[in-house]
């Protein structure tokens, strides 16, 4: 990561992003590069949150799937946030390149494996419906040629999307933070915004916000902060779900063990509702997740979701009995009630979050667009504006009292079908 800055906040600055993972970083780097005095206050470490902690997928698509984007919201509309899903691909793609960013990104595809038998017919459904109306092909593997995909037998088929891509996401944020500081922004560690108000300067309207590290007034915010979005953002706080996610990593697998659990080295998650996600990283470890204990991560829930996680992949993987686990860890993802990104401004703050697992792709592409509406561009994005929904009737105001009704709910579900 970059040398943060040292001291406070400057008085006065043109944006202000909330948020030091890949969405604002995204953004901060665009708006640099078109001269805007942009300041990034994170309120721990740049990448603190899941921006780095998760498994480095990059994937086609959104949690809601193709079928369920058309009933919601009409084929004009489905087809383009699909296509955006697509384009958020090409968005990492290009930063990458463009910034000289050392990721290790790779065009893997991705494997979408068949929990059930009735879960490979809807695979089949899906694939024609991709096709006939997003003109987006993908291909059905039968149970009995999965051996060329995945050395185990815990599944039923799959789908294989070769749009999606692998990435590394610690050495994605870093250099996505590097290359804004080159740009111009100014980066601030341990800055945590502690309040917003409405504040006008020389007659211009904006916003005065204090830190944890000192204030400073700044035309427009960008609230890009996620899974970790807080009181301080009470309309936003209100309308995501914050999520845990955690991973397990292996022992270095030797090569033989490698290239038989993943041979094409894909992008794997299964078609649960509480999925399991898996890779092999470019030393040869297995990355296992998922959303085991489901609640926010803390260290007890690290510790035990590690075990679960464990036990899942021995299910899967069994001839993995004698591999240690190295490392675990977790992370804070997004998820709205309608399942779908969001981006836009509310209370006259700009924001974008919501990606529900799709954030190392959206939070690129969402950031980079967000940053092109606060210079003034026009902007064709699906998901800015797109009504924003709280939960019903009001029953939630940011503290997640429900999740353990959600996780009795989802494991009954997984159960039933």
């Amino acid at each position: 990561m970059p040398a943060a800055e040292p001291g406070p906040p400057p008085e006065t600055a043109d944006v202000a992003v909330i948020g030091g993972g890949i969405t604002g970083l995204a953004a901060a780097l665009t708006l640099a590069q078109r001269r805007a005095k942009v300041v990034v206050l994170e309120a721990e470490t740049i990448g603190w949150g899941a921006s780095t902690r998760n498994a480095g997928m990059v994937l086609t698509g959104l949690k809601r799937g193709a079928q369920g984007l058309l009933a919601r919201y009409g084929r004009e509309r489905a087809i383009r946030m699909f296509r955006a899903s697509l384009a958020a691909i090409d968005c990492v793609e290009d930063t990458v390149r463009r910034e000289a960013i050392a990721c290790d990104f790779t065009r893997t595809g991705h494997l979408e494996v068949a929990s059930k038998p009735r879960h490979f017919d809807d695979f089949r459904r899906s694939a024609d419906l991709l096709a006939r109306d997003f003109h987006h092909s993908v291909t059905v593997v039968p149970k009995d040629a999965l051996h060329r995909e995945i050395g185990s037998d815990a599944y039923h088929g799959a789908l294989v999307d070769e749009a999606s891509a692998a990435v590394d996401p610690a050495r994605y944020v870093g250099g996505l933070a590097r290359a804004a500081v080159r740009a111009g922004g100014l980066v601030f560690e341990g800055a945590r915004v502690e309040r917003i108000e409405r504040s006008a300067r020389s007659g211009t309207a904006g916003f005065g916000l204090t830190t944890t590290r000192g204030s400073i007034w700044t035309r427009d915010v960008f609230a890009a902060t996620g899974g970790y979005t807080g009181p301080v953002t009470p309309a936003l706080r209100s309308r995501i779900v914050p999520i845990g996610s955690y991973i397990i990593a292996t022992e270095v697998l030797p090569p033989p063990q490698a290239e038989a659990a993943i041979p094409r080295h894909r992008m794997v998650f299964d078609s649960k509702h509480l999925l399991h996600y898996f890779r092999l990283t470019p030393d040869r470890r297995l990355l296992f997740g998922g959303r085991a204990a489901f609640f926010p991560e803390t260290r007890h829930s690290t510790q035990t979701s590690a075990a679960m996680l464990r036990r899942d992949m021995l299910t899967i993987f069994p001839g993995m009995r004698d591999v240690n686990v190295d490392y675990a860890w977790g992370g804070t993802i997004d998820v709205p009630f309608d399942l779908v990104p969001h981006a836009g401004r509310i209370d006259g703050l700009h924001y974008a979050m919501a990606y529900a697992g799709h954030g190392v792709a959206m939070g690129t592409y969402l950031g980079r667009s967000m940053a092109h509406v606060m210079c003034g561009d026009t902007n064709e994005n699906p998901f800015i504006d797109l009504a924003f929904p709280r939960a019903p009737l009001g029953l939630y105001n940011g503290r997640p009292w429900f999740l353990p009704l959600a996780l009795g709910w989802y494991t009954l579900a997984d159960w039933i079908n």
